[in-house]
């Protein structure tokens, strides 16, 4: 299925948020995602379901200055 991920179309044959992050390789700790601008709870992840067209926001945090 095709989705846009940070203004990027991504093919992904992830169905949930949880997979998708497996699937780019995003770290465990400070990564925030957002769907349709609503920010999605890590507990939530395993269960928000992917559609295609959809679009997520992906924000990783960085440290220094």
């Amino acid at each position: 299925m095709k989705i846009i991920v940070n203004n990027k179309e991504v093919n992904t044959m992830a169905t949930t948020i949880l997979e998708l992050s497996t699937e780019l390789s995003l770290p465990d700790r400070g990564v925030a995602v957002a769907v349709a601008n609503k920010m999605i709870p890590r507990e939530e992840w395993s269960g928000k379901k992917l559609s295609e067209g959809m679009s997520i926001i992906v924000i990783k945090a960085v440290c220094g200055g």
